[in-house]
């Protein structure tokens, strides 16, 4: 005979629920435990527990495979009104004493992780009751958070204009083309962009936001891009042109260490850098939380000052 609700309650914690919610989420004990700071034995345990006070499996392997039964479904959509429920309680309650509260989830594409601590010192001295988390993604993983009701805010360049998303543009982006210290391109002067693409260009895969910039770029001159490597990051992409490998269009705040040392420099290529904007992204058809809201509203009120220190670091 099932348990009754009071019985259930006796038996259940809001540690074993979170436990549940990070297995669900990341689709592995280990992982979950590495998020919540737990051994995966202890993991293990939490949910063996809350499996006990159910009745029912809620995770199995297949091979060596974890996946959620049709119990566990259940269990999800239970945990996530739960939770839901507990943080918009937590921003009704901040509201009623005039605080900002809750938890403000920010996706950001790779490049833009060198902006992002920069926008949250501040913010987070103005809201002290705001936990933040960020998940630095490449761009295509982005483009998915934007059809996920459960993602945050969004910090991209390249904003689609196929999809209805409400966009605020905050930050100049610049991509400048770099070489490594003595490449014979720097003792040219002014290097034509046809000379530049075929000095062993490294890219970004395909869909990232820095190699569509350059792709539009080259549409737009009637230029030929033929990538020599292709990597999956920006760092990959800096690392190899330090290492002499090529040439490449990067981020500007992401190698100003490199080129105040010397060891990476910009070329003179006509027609750069490129300029495209930093942006904080969410679906129109979202309510943002008050979190989210804040967030917004920080940024709005304080691009000047962004514009300012992001000039000073460049410079």
């Amino acid at each position: 005979m099932p348990n009754s609700i009071q019985q259930l309650a006796n038996r259940l914690t809001f540690r074993q629920l979170q436990v549940f919610r990070a297995v669900h989420e990341l689709e592995s004990y280990s992982r979950a435990g590495d998020l919540l700071g737990l051994t995966q034995p202890a993991v293990s345990s939490q949910i063996r527990h809350l499996e006990q006070a159910l009745g029912s499996r809620l995770f199995e392997y297949v091979g060596r495979k974890l996946y959620c039964t049709a119990a566990g479904e259940e269990m999800a959509t239970c945990v996530a009104a739960v939770f839901g429920e507990l943080e918009r309680v937590q921003n009704r309650l901040a509201a009623l004493e005039g605080r900002v509260a809750g938890e403000l989830k920010l996706v950001a594409v790779s490049t833009a992780q060198y902006v992002v601590p920069y926008l949250l010192r501040s913010f987070l001295q103005l809201n002290p009751q705001v936990s933040v988390s960020v998940s630095v993604v490449n761009r295509a993983t982005a483009l998915e958070s934007l059809n996920d009701n459960q993602a945050g805010l969004v910090i991209m360049g390249m904003v689609p204009t196929d999809r209805p998303l409400a966009s605020l543009p905050f930050l100049d982006n610049e991509l400048v083309p770099v070489a490594p210290r003595g490449h014979p391109l720097l003792d040219q002067g002014r290097v034509s962009p046809e000379t530049f693409l075929r000095s062993q260009l490294l890219t970004r895969e395909p869909g990232s936001g820095s190699r569509l910039a350059l792709e539009v770029f080259c549409q737009e001159h009637r230029l030929k891009m033929e990538p020599d490597i292709e990597f999956g990051s920006n760092d990959a992409v800096k690392h190899a042109v330090l290492a002499g490998l090529g040439v490449a269009v990067v981020p500007r705040l992401g190698v100003l260490s490199e080129l105040a040392l010397g060891n990476l420099q910009v070329v003179d290529v006509p027609g750069f850098p490129l300029r495209r904007s930093w942006c904080v992204v969410y679906p129109q058809a979202r309510q943002p939380t008050p979190a989210m809201q804040a967030f917004i509203d920080y940024i709005q009120q304080n691009i000047g000052q962004f514009e300012r220190l992001f000039r000073r670091l460049s410079s």
